[in-house]
């Protein structure tokens, strides 16, 4: 079981990502990088990089300055995302969970992003928290 938002977990969700037939078929024509942020971490504050690139989605460890978009949250606010008690939308409209970049991005990629839930649900499964 990986520890959330530990290295190999980024590994076991990035595979994850890259076997899912419909987050391939969600993201089909989509190129898009997203940095995530989470501040305050028990191991300190980790990053992380989603990439996508038609069909083909990805995750690594590191900064990508380069990101379309960029999360920023606390450690409490992604444990509460993740295990599914407080939404993306709710962590923005209050402002646990800060937002740089192009929105219109964001907005026009959202059904594409929709399918990293489902991906990642056998992950959250395994995972430690």
């Amino acid at each position: 079981m990986a520890r959330f938002l530990s290295d190999q977990w980024i590994e076991e969700a990035g595979a994850a990502a890259a076997a899912s037939d419909e987050l391939r078929a969600s993201t089909a024509g989509v190129a898009l990088r997203i940095q995530q942020v989470v501040t305050g971490a028990p191991e300190g504050d980790v990053r992380y990089v989603v990439s996508i690139d038609d069909g083909s989605v990805s995750l690594r460890p590191g900064v990508d300055e380069g990101c379309d978009i960029s999360f920023t949250m606390d450690w409490a606010t992604a444990l509460s995302m993740a295990t599914g008690a407080l939404g993306a939308q709710e962590a923005f409209t209050t402002g646990l969970l800060q937002l740089r970049g192009d929105v219109a991005v964001l907005l026009r990629h959202g059904p594409a992003l929709a399918g990293l839930g489902s991906a990642f649900a056998a992950v959250r499964e395994r995972t430690t928290y």
